[in-house]
């Protein structure tokens, strides 16, 4: 794929929200879409099937297919054995938020959530009549790090559930094997459920190692519901597809208690589309990896040298960069001015949280001429 050769007229004519959302003198680097092409594989799956018209219900063992590519993709990657039979097919990550929530807490209880976080944790936690128990992470050495003294002092005997972000969105922290260990042990001795959203793991950079949290200890994986998706990685989160894997038969069962139909129907071209990107898109994926490795060290440079009284932390995974715009001192918030002065949009620090206020979210998934005119734009709006 030609990752230079994207062109605004063509991204413009798009209907998704990322490119629609704002007037056209507008640049978007908000929502985690990216502006690249899908895989050819996706590509000829996607025309072949609107040619002959397949686009009606899918086929009821169809779920099961992809729960075994997805098991293989596992074993493969990183070295997790999983049981077909212990993964459910879902629609997309946010509804595995919801339903772990309904299934495994009752009203009134906890669910820690570790901010600035992806909005949707945030909202889940009070939609289903939840309490959120905030656990926010802390800057240290360099980067962004679990508070574990913190945590404990939070919990308490109605606390169910830890909501984990693991590679996390928007610091782009891949947790090492000591922090999740740490973190495994507070979660055993407060009897808690873990809802992992490991959605990230396909975009890890080099340094970087992901570790699903369900692989730490038997014990641990008894206890985890981990939510993953193609969509992030392979671009197509508009087919709507997504799978959640379940450490033990118990956890399933009562997510299964829910009716089934609750959770909606499935995708065919989700379906078909998520099986190809995990059998035949890693060579895709490996390439596109490595044009968004150039373009987050591009970002990291240019804010050091353009921008230097922001602050921000080349991320470990995702094609997310979160900068801290608060010694810029921008009015009425660094979202708006960027909007209002740049003609850029980006994602709205406040949105992850309290501690994102003072912040913005740059999306650099885009070819790199158009990066640097993002770039450029909020330069010039800081500089006058």
């Amino acid at each position: 794929m030609r990752y230079d050769d994207i062109e605004i007229a063509n991204l413009r004519r798009r209907r998704g929200e990322k490119w629609s959302q704002y007037s056209p003198e507008v640049l978007p680097a908000w929502v985690a879409d990216m502006d690249f092409s899908v895989c050819a594989p996706i590509q000829q799956l996607l025309d072949e099937t609107i040619a002959i018209g397949d686009i009606g219900y899918p086929r009821e063992d169809n779920p099961q297919e992809l729960a075994a590519i997805f098991a293989q993709r596992m074993q493969r990657k990183f070295d997790w054995e999983i049981d077909p039979e212990r993964v459910e097919v879902l629609t997309d990550v946010v509804q595995g938020l919801y339903l772990s929530l309904l299934a495994f807490s009752e009203r009134g209880q906890g669910a820690i959530v570790q901010t600035p976080v992806y909005p949707p944790f945030l909202h889940a936690v009070p939609d289903t009549g939840r309490h959120l128990v905030a656990n926010p992470l802390v800057s240290t050495t360099g980067r962004y790090g679990i508070d574990f003294d913190q945590l404990r002092g939070q919990i308490d005997r109605d606390t169910r559930l830890l909501l984990f972000c693991n590679p996390q969105n928007p610091t782009g922290r891949v947790f090492t094997r000591a922090e999740l260990e740490t973190l495994s042990d507070i979660v055993l001795e407060h009897d808690l459920i873990v809802c992992s959203d490991e959605i990230h793991a396909d975009l890890i950079y080099p340094g970087a190692e992901h570790i699903p949290f369900a692989t730490v200890s038997p014990e641990m994986a008894s206890r985890t519901v981990t939510l993953t998706s193609a969509t992030k990685a392979f671009n197509i989160a508009g087919l709507r597809c997504a799978v959640a894997v379940f450490g033990s038969g118990s956890l399933q069962t009562r997510f299964n208690e829910i009716p089934a139909h609750a959770r909606g129907g499935i995708s065919s071209l989700g379906l078909a589309a998520t099986a190809i990107a995990w059998s035949e898109g890693q060579a895709w994926l490996d390439e596109t990896v490595a044009y968004l490795d150039d373009n987050r060290k591009f970002v990291a440079n240019f804010l050091r040298d353009h921008l230097p009284d922001t602050k921000h932390r080349t991320p470990e995974a995702t094609y997310l960069a979160w900068v801290d715009c608060r010694d810029l001192d921008l009015s009425p918030d660094p979202y708006s001015f960027f909007l209002e002065r740049a003609c850029v949009a980006l994602s709205d620090g406040r949105a992850f949280g309290p501690d994102g206020d003072g912040f913005v979210r740059i999306n650099f998934a885009t070819s790199r001429a158009i990066l640097t005119q993002v770039l450029e734009r909020m330069a010039n709006a800081v500089h006058g």
